[in-house]
């Protein structure tokens, strides 16, 4: 006996048998709506970081936060921490930690935390000048604690102490010095002349390509050149008699080779006061301002993260190194003259 219903007869009606479909929750509803409105502000954000990327920064100015270091979490008065770090270019990075200081009247005191090669004369001499004009404006005791590198520019900035005695503290394996400047020129012209590569760059004026790496550099252009690096070797060693006032000119000539120097020798020689940490700069400072470390914090300050670097993440990190790497290449074909701490070569 078959178990299938009798097909239905000529005229009779045909019933088909639809499944009903079961009407969506509210809570289902919801959730589906909250994916797409999270989907649509994810590629809103990505356009928006694309093409302007600094509507998403959280500080379109570049303005620093203040962030605490040490001592006293909540101390009415302040000891503020202006960080020195890697190779000197403009030195804007440090002007705007000298911006945020002046602008902060419960900063009574300031450690200058160096660890830095040097770099650029004019970015080194940009930190020094605006160090020395907060120090004067705002009669702030300054104190230097010196990190594994303070050589030639970072050295350079460290005299901004002035004539304030016991102010420049080293670490133990701490390397300085390195009072020197120096115009780097790699020269390929031999090179491009074995591969017939030709130099047609059009200028006007004898000396318009002093110090290009495609031709020979001209006696007329190495003496201009001696005298633009004689006359920043003057005014580095000036700085330091500034700062140094207890080391005779002699003295500083005599130091002043390009030398670097381990903490031991800078101590002997009087180039800086102290051994000691960033811990110990601090105590000074307290002592120089007269402030209670009950009563004190220590800060520093550092730039915000943008939202735009939280969802671009390495990309955005690739691209910065790649505009890094473009400004370094075009550095090496202009002639600038450096307070660096480099190793020598031939």
């Amino acid at each position: 006996m078959s178990t299938y219903p009798e097909p239905p007869g000529p005229g009779q009606p045909v019933y088909i048998a639809v499944p009903l479909q079961q009407k969506p929750s509210v809570l289902s509803r919801l959730f589906t709506l909250f994916q797409w409105l999270a989907f649509a502000f994810f590629v809103l954000v990505m356009i928006t970081a694309v093409f302007m990327p600094s509507t998403l920064s959280s500080d379109p100015d570049n303005k620093l936060e203040e962030r605490y270091y040490t001592l006293n979490k909540e101390g009415t008065q302040k000891i503020a921490v202006i960080e020195i770090e890697g190779t000197i270019m403009d030195g804007k990075d440090v002007k705007k930690q000298i911006d945020k200081v002046r602008a902060d009247d419960l900063v009574k005191a300031i450690v200058v935390r160096i660890d830095s090669p040097g770099g650029t004369v004019n970015g080194s001499d940009y930190i020094h000048h605006h160090l020395r004009r907060l120090v004067e404006e705002k009669k702030l005791p300054m104190v230097v604690s010196m990190g594994f590198l303070a050589a030639s520019g970072g050295y350079y900035s460290a005299m901004a102490c002035g004539k304030q005695e016991n102010v420049i503290y080293a670490e133990p394996t701490t390397w300085c010095g390195s009072i020197g400047v120096m115009i780097p020129n790699y020269n390929v012209a031999d090179l491009m002349k074995r591969l017939d590569i030709k130099d047609q760059t059009i200028a006007k004026g004898d000396l318009k390509g002093m110090g290009s790496p495609t031709k020979p550099m001209e006696p007329e252009e190495e003496a201009v050149l001696k005298t633009l690096v004689d006359e920043s070797y003057a005014r580095f060693k000036k700085i330091v008699r500034d700062g140094r006032p207890k080391m005779t000119p002699k003295q500083v000539d005599d130091v002043a080779t390009g030398q670097v120097y381990t903490t031991p020798q800078a101590l002997k020689l009087g180039l800086v006061d102290r051994e000691g940490f960033i811990e110990d700069a601090i105590t000074r400072a307290l002592e120089l301002a007269s402030l209670n470390r009950d009563t004190t914090k220590v800060v520093r300050y550092h730039k915000p993260s943008g939202l735009s670097d939280i969802l671009m993440g390495a990309s955005a990190a690739t691209a910065a190194s790649r505009k890094s790497e473009l400004q370094q290449l075009l550095e090496l074909a202009t002639p600038r003259a450096y307070y660096l701490f480099a190793f020598p070569h031939e």
